[in-house]
């Protein structure tokens, strides 16, 4: 989705984020944005353990 956003295009999104928000807000903001990528990263995470552990339970059962 975003493979054809170059360097000029994060400054750009960056300059509007700054004028937007301030300068004040773009520490929480950035903070707000990775706690969020984490959470999502360790919910999947999560959720393929999950369905690894589901799917070799089943394999289990038809090789028995």
């Amino acid at each position: 989705m975003f493979n054809n956003i170059g360097i000029s295009g994060l400054v750009i999104i960056l300059l509007i984020t700054l004028v937007v928000f301030g300068p004040s807000k773009l520490p929480l903001l950035g903070r707000a944005v990775g706690d969020t990528l984490r959470e999502f990263r360790n919910s999947t995470k999560g959720m393929v353990e999950e369905a690894t552990l589901e799917e070799g339970k089943t394999e289990k059962k038809t090789w028995e």
